[in-house]
């Protein structure tokens, strides 16, 4: 390949062309490269960087910034080193349980959902007419949750188990004014939950009080109990009076409830619950090392709208059928701000929809059937040590044990892992075993020889059935999941075409460009995926010991010093699971930096009025107080506010949080100068990273001026977003914060021991797709990830200028160039013609497009990023559609479309209402149908047509409606 004057090393480096994998991932080739520079008035991408980016952020003066990666990988030289790494962890029988199990997913659901673009590419369903399917699939999540919990409303997933109880003792906190700052939470809760809710408590000035909740609620005011079931010891109690002693003191009612066990066991609604959490990774969803993994939340009637993160409902749209929709708080924080109680924008979507899928693919008898069938190895488990003499400290379990053996723990432990199965040492004198969907009679034998030396026959040999060891007033029914669609599909046929309908009815990346500002949807390259199903990762328990994940601790190890390579930060940890997370653990590192210091006044955050929602709820979470800075009419921060605030504050100022580049798309000069001020009053910087692929191999953050960092592996380092989940919010300081990053109570080597204490379940974090991340670095290299950012800013200041005679650009920065994306302002035309930037938005749907982001982070705009993956066939086929709706608009201005009767006001279209019989409209079926042209070979149709949000919000329905909703 002969080089090309395009992609270049650097301003002096000549001309060089990006090699190898960087050519498959970066969309524009060189000419299309050429042609775009010559659009934008430069004549390499290297000299519109030096011209876009201040000098001053630099590493030396216009100059790129040297990273010391490896040489780029080809894509099957890639794969060869992960499975070189694969086949250096041993993947051992899990038994270890704490709320981890292996699982059997359905080949039809990892074939064509895990592994499936048209379900791993798409966004977070924020256009819902678009969404249809993942919104229907995640329906069936909810509805799932909600029968086997008992309880009337069940969100969308959230991050685990552990952070899902967070939230619920936030929530009850909220909901029950006057009843003190204490939480009280059961002895026998697994450790990581336990854990968690003291590093989320501590800065909200919340007493969590540990106590054995078998003898009863200690003599405490509190605003909430949790009580885990079954026990964390295995041990299976009737909460029944706990819950109804809570309630007589006023206060709310927290069950953390096994998934699998409540098809057996009555849920915790039935016994007066106000709110239940856990996890639902054992439907099919494989540990990974730690995640991700879908937690759940739900809550009785009266609570939905404290219920954090998202919540899926039932509108129904301008014909007046049934469509899906997010509800209520959704993005909540986004509009309350500083006001918000939870940071959490987002869900495990991917995960969710995989938990969903198991039910309907297993139905209700079949999860009865498997849970009856891990119930039974336990108890003939436990039948088999007893009849060995060994002590099994319960009676009454699902799938836990728990067994004394004197001061012998870890031996027996030792010798269970040489048979090829891991166990648990609860404590010296006690091992801990869990079964599951995957034990078989074969696993129970080798447990047994490893605590006595050889076999002893089980209960249920030569045909005697298995009793039960659940206690009888706790027995269940399968009064659960009687919906249709959780007994329709029994067939593979039926599932797999049921899966298909759904995915078609979505648009997600592998259709088309999603050209959202702020989110960098971006290509998932297959060679990066692919790794994510092997055993030898999918398979790994997070607590297994280290030496027997060598290979998966490899690939932690080589992004940690990756990253702190590329963002100029001495330590990262990976172990936060979202980029909510990553904020958390980055203002928590600040905080115990200023309380390390003997600073425990400093808890002043200050937050620019353009940053991201998420920004001022992650402080208040970290016990801060939140100080808006205004921004000027350039959209930048306004330096004079800055100063008097950062003299006012002088004394209790902890810190800024800004985003860079800005959230208005903008390379802000004054940046250095932001975090000289802010240092010289004695705060702390913490730059949000969602924006560092404009950066990524010119300037690093921790070498201009930032302190910490959260940076989004799902946008620049290509995780996909799963329709709204996974994600990986990794968290990057500077040496002098890095004792106070994130650890873990059951892993050592997973930080600091001086740390803040984990932000999330598993040490690592969403260690599962880790390797996804890995690959993309690994195969682009230095030049590559350079050429990468180039191109992604070439690309949204190429369609920046495209459109900029058509919509005004709000907001641009040295020579009138944007960053990686560009805001187009709609509001003077929604002024002359009534049509807004939701019709702007919803006829691109007509055209085959997402919608840019709608109304952040000025309302009535919408924010474009093109990503450095698209061609310019692509990027021009956007512009041209904007381009014509452009004219749409102008025929409304002149009077050619009526003002509230055109193709923007009654989009999207649907094929029924094109073809029906009766059409009222004063403009051609065609003009709705092919707006241009190449839209008769290749149309993507809206399954429903405009979907009212507010009748929705008027008419809460969170499950699945009956089928004679659908009915016409």
């Amino acid at each position: 390949m002969t080089e090309q004057p395009t992609r270049d090393r650097g301003p002096d480096a000549g001309a060089a062309a990006a090699r190898g994998f960087a050519d498959r991932h970066i969309g524009p080739d060189p000419a299309e490269l050429t042609q775009m520079l010559k659009a934008v008035g430069h004549g390499s991408t290297a000299e519109l960087m030096t011209a876009a980016l201040p000098e001053r952020i630099l590493s030396s003066p216009g100059q790129w910034a040297p990273l010391e990666l490896p040489a780029p990988a080809g894509e099957t030289e890639a794969l060869a080193e992960l499975r070189e790494l694969a086949d250096r962890n041993r993947v051992l029988t899990s038994m270890i349980g704490q709320g981890y199990y292996d699982t059997i997913t359905p080949p039809v659901i990892q074939r064509n959902i895990l592994e499936n673009p048209a379900w791993y590419t798409a966004y977070t369903p924020y256009q819902p007419e678009i969404s249809q399917g993942r919104l229907e699939a995640l329906l069936n999540f909810q509805t799932m949750v909600s029968d086997l919990t008992g309880l009337a409303v069940s969100g969308a997933s959230l991050l685990d188990e552990a952070t899902a109880a967070a939230e619920a003792m936030t929530l009850a906190r909220r909901a029950t004014r006057g009843n003190g700052d204490a939480f009280i939470v059961d002895s026998d809760v697994f450790p990581q939950t336990l854990s968690v809710l003291r590093t989320r408590a501590e800065p909200l000035g919340i007493d969590v009080v540990v106590a054995d909740l078998s003898e009863g609620l200690p003599d405490t005011d509190a605003f909430g109990v949790l009580v885990q079931y079954p026990a964390a010891s295995g041990a299976v109690r009737d909460p029944r009076a706990v819950i109804a002693e809570t309630h007589e003191r006023g206060a709310l009612a927290v069950v953390a409830a096994d998934i699998l066990a409540l098809t057996m066991l009555q849920s915790p609604g039935a016994m007066g619950a106000d709110i239940a959490v856990g996890s639902t990774q054992r439907f099919g969803v494989p540990m990974g090392f730690g995640g991700p993994h879908a937690g759940y939340m739900s809550l009785r009637e009266g609570l939905q709208r404290q219920l954090p993160g998202r919540l899926v409902g039932v509108s129904v749209d301008n014909a007046g059928k049934p469509a899906y929709r997010l509800a209520l708080q959704t993005r909540e924080q986004h509009i309350r701000r500083e006001k918000a109680t939870s940071n959490i924008c987002t869900a495990q979507v991917l995960l969710a929809v995989m938990a969903g899928m198991y039910a309907v693919y297993h139905g209700p008898h079949g999860l009865r059937a498997i849970a009856e069938r891990v119930h039974g190895h336990a108890v003939d488990l436990a039948a088999r040590l007893r009849a060995a003499g060994c002590e099994v400290v319960h009676d009454a379990f699902f799938d836990t044990l728990r067994v004394r053996v004197r001061g012998g723990a870890s031996a027996v432990v030792a010798a269970a892992a040489e048979r090829g199965v891991n166990l648990l040492a609860a404590d010296a004198d006690t091992v801990g075993l869990s079964c599951d969907e995957a034990t078989t009679t074969a696993h129970l034998e080798e447990v047994v020889a490893a605590f006595t030396g050889s076999p002893v026959a089980g209960a249920a040999e030569g045909g005697r059935a298995v009793p039960q060891a659940l206690p009888g007033e706790l027995h269940r029914g399968v009064d659960y999941l009687g919906h249709p669609v959780f007994s329709a599909h029994r067939s593979e046929t039926s599932l797999l075409r049921y899966m298909r309908r759904l995915a078609d009815k979505d648009l997600a990346l592998d259709r088309s460009m999603i050209p959202l500002g702020s989110c960098t949807m971006k290509l998932n390259a297959t060679a990066e995926m692919e790794s994510v199903t092997w055993p030898e990762f999918a398979r790994l328990h997070p607590f297994a010991p280290l030496d027997q994940a060598a290979g998966s601790v490899r690939i932690v190890r080589d992004l940690e010093r990756w990253l702190a390579e590329i963002t100029g930060y001495d330590a990262v940890s990976l172990q936060p699971n979202a980029g909510s997370q990553g904020e958390l653990a980055g203002l928590l590192a600040i905080r115990g930096y200023h309380r390390g210091r003997g600073d425990e006044g400093r808890d002043v955050c200050l937050i620019p009025s353009s940053a991201h929602g998420t920004n001022a709820a992650s402080a208040i979470m970290a016990g801060m107080r939140v100080k808006v800075v205004a921004c000027d009419d350039g959209g930048n921060i306004d330096l004079e506010d800055l100063r008097a605030k950062t003299a006012q504050h002088s004394g209790d100022l902890a810190a800024i949080m800004i985003t860079y580049p800005s959230t208005h798309g903008v390379y802000e000069d004054t940046v250095t100068e932001v975090c000289r001020l802010v240092h010289e009053a004695g705060g702390q910087v913490y730059v949000d990273g969602a924006n560092l692929n404009a950066l990524l191999g010119w300037a690093k953050p921790g070498e201009f001026g930032a302190d910490v960092s959260h940076l989004n592996l799902h946008k620049t380092f290509c995780i996909p977003h799963g329709g709204g989940g996974p994600g990986v919010g990794p968290v990057a300081a500077r040496s002098h914060l890095a004792g106070y990053l994130p650890n873990h109570p059951s892993q050592p080597e997973a930080g600091p021991y001086t740390g803040v204490g984990p932000v999330s379940s598993a040490p690592f974090g969403s260690a599962g797709i880790l390797q996804i991340s890995w690959a993309y670095i690994r195969m682009m290299g230095e030049e590559g990830l350079r050429a990468a950012t180039e191109a992604a800013v070439l690309s949204a200041n190429y369609v920046a200028r495209r459109l900029e005679p058509y919509y005004p650009v709000l907001y641009t920065g040295r020579g009138g160039l944007v960053a990686h994306e560009c805001i187009v302002d709609i509001r003077g035309l929604a002024k002359q013609t009534g049509i807004s930037n939701e019709d702007v938005s919803k006829r691109l749907i007509d055209y085959g497009f997402h919608a840019p982001t709608m109304s952040f982070p000025v309302a009535g705009t919408l924010m474009v990023e093109p990503t450095e993956s698209e061609d310019l066939e692509e990027l021009d086929r956007f512009v041209d559609a904007m381009i014509a709706i452009r004219g749409e608009i102008d025929r409304v201005a002149d009077g050619t479309y009526a003002p509230e009767d055109n193709p923007l006001k009654n989009a999207p279209h649907t094929a029924e209402a094109l073809t029906a019989d009766d059409w009222k409209h004063p403009y051609p079926r065609s003009e709705g149908a092919y707006p241009v042209p190449e839209l008769r070979f290749d149309k993507y149709w809206s399954p429903v047509g405009r979907i009212d949000q507010a009748y929705g919000d008027r008419n809460l329905v969170c499950s699945c409606p009956p089928p004679e909703a659908f009915e016409v």
